[in-house]
């Protein structure tokens, strides 16, 4: 996705990088799988590094592993691969902003080697696995937009394409496209549960055609310093024949935006495909006064009205109700609840 003539905004993160120490340990075998693994920056752990940690599982692990993370900035890519399924990152400190893991590329810039990143491939984190469960740490992109003048300024901080993925009492932090839902291929359901969660950007920042459920918690649109359009919480690209996209669940929106300056949202068409119809749904919201009172837009020559965004019971000075701002049917969000968008085929319920 592309936003022209858009503002740049000046956003740092107070993190201290730590260097990766060397470490020779030996790796976890699968009759050692089930216990805990520690990571620490300063050598005390098993593994100084998460992708040290990560690597060590055995492929095609068939037992839970959880990876424990010291408090302490962690700068680097990390990746969990398809094949290493229930792993559980878990940071140690007494707060989600105690363990940070970061990385700062961009869509635009040249990778080691040539080629450029790409949206999807800038992602500081990425979930490939099913069964994953991150808890209490944040995962970040501190790409710098105002120090830069690249064509592509997409900067993911986490990029997740496993199903059953779980995400409790994270922080997400970025600004343009923050939170890829993703999925192999548009026939593909993938799900994503984040509750007690925050998610922080301004355009397009929860993004993609997976199906994700956001309970409780707070999404947070930074401003870009306009007057008038400060950036699109959402973008799905739902896939038609998928019923369900975004479900936001009792969430709180919250901006330092000027009053109704950020939509909800606007309807991705990946590659002009029109098949990718849209689902969000803001089911029990708070919304700040920083939404607009026509919260759905255009895009790309793509009308929203053809996606499928709703709201349902929102609350707040965001929230009011008009031609511009469809209200789903009381017998109709009987249908969309966050176990119907979870359950998939397989039953899969996380919700407690």
């Amino acid at each position: 996705m592309t936003t022209s003539g858009r503002a740049r905004q000046v956003r740092s993160l107070a993190v201290t990088t730590v260097c990766a120490l060397a470490a020779t340990v030996a790796p976890v075998t699968a009759a050692s799988a089930a216990t805990t693994i520690t990571v620490a920056a300063d050598g005390s752990g098993t593994y100084p590094t998460v992708q040290a940690a990560i690597d060590s599982v055995p492929a095609n692990n068939g037992v839970p592993v959880t990876i424990s993370i010291k408090p302490g900035t962690y700068r680097g890519v990390v990746t969990i691969p398809a094949n290493k399924p229930y792993l559980t990152l878990v940071g140690a400190g007494s707060s989600a902003s105690q363990v940070v893991i970061v990385e700062g590329h961009a869509s635009g810039q040249t990778k080691p080697g040539g080629g450029t990143y790409g949206t999807s491939g800038s992602a500081s984190v990425f979930v490939n696995a099913n069964d994953t469960t991150i808890r209490n740490l944040t995962m970040s992109n501190d790409f710098d937009e105002a120090a830069n003048t690249l064509d592509a300024e997409q900067a993911v901080a986490v990029n997740t394409s496993g199903d059953r993925v779980q995400f409790d009492n994270v922080r997400v932090l970025g600004n343009q496209d923050t939170l890829l839902v993703n999925a192999p291929s548009v026939s593909a359901v993938r799900r994503l549960y984040v509750r007690n969660s925050y998610v922080e950007g301004d355009v397009d920042f929860i993004f993609g055609r997976g199906t994700m459920v956001f309970q409780s918690g707070t999404v947070h649109s930074l401003t870009r310093g306009s007057s008038s359009n400060n950036g699109y919480l959402t973008a799905a690209s739902t896939d038609i024949n998928n019923k369900f996209g975004f479900l936001f669940w009792g969430t709180t929106l919250t901006s330092n935006a000027p009053a109704r300056t950020v939509y909800l949202g606007r309807p991705w068409h990946p590659s002009g495909d029109v098949n990718a119809r849209g689902q969000v749904l803001y089911r029990g919201v708070t919304m700040g006064a920083h939404i607009r009172t026509d919260p759905w837009t255009d895009m790309s020559g793509f009308s929203w009205r053809n996606a499928r965004f709703a709201e349902y019971g929102s609350t707040g000075p965001g929230a009011v109700v008009n031609a511009n701002r469809p209200q789903m049917s009381a017998s109709t969000a009987t249908q969309y609840t966050p176990t119907a968008y979870l359950a998939g085929t397989d039953g899969w319920n996380p919700i407690r």
